[in-house]
């Protein structure tokens, strides 16, 4: 997971990603997005928001970490979503993560 963070950071701090399940929903609304990262931990919420929307849009979504790790590798507080716009940094996310989500 360590690697999945990394990437995710990388892509924060080049602008790259979009945080948060109402970003990461408005971002799959416009087709922007490449593929989605949901904590282990997320809300059935969130989840129902993000999954089922990303599933519609077949957009691969990849397994993550517990929503307090992502948010602390982004200075930020628990993120349960986050959606990667670049088809490169997506390429690698998807290569490096352990597991797909759902």
């Amino acid at each position: 997971m360590n690697g999945l963070l990394g990437l995710i950071g990388l892509g924060y701090r080049g602008r790259l990603v979009v945080v948060g399940v109402d970003a990461v929903r408005r971002e799959l609304q416009g087709g922007t997005v490449r593929c989605v990262v949901v904590a282990s931990d997320a809300s059935r919420r969130a989840v129902e928001k993000v999954v089922r929307l990303a599933t519609a849009r077949r957009v691969p979504l990849v397994a993550g970490p517990r929503a307090a790790a992502i948010g602390a590798r982004l200075g930020k507080p628990p993120v349960m979503a986050v959606g990667v716009r670049d088809r490169g940094l997506a390429e690698g996310i998807l290569r490096s993560a352990p597991g797909r989500a759902q």
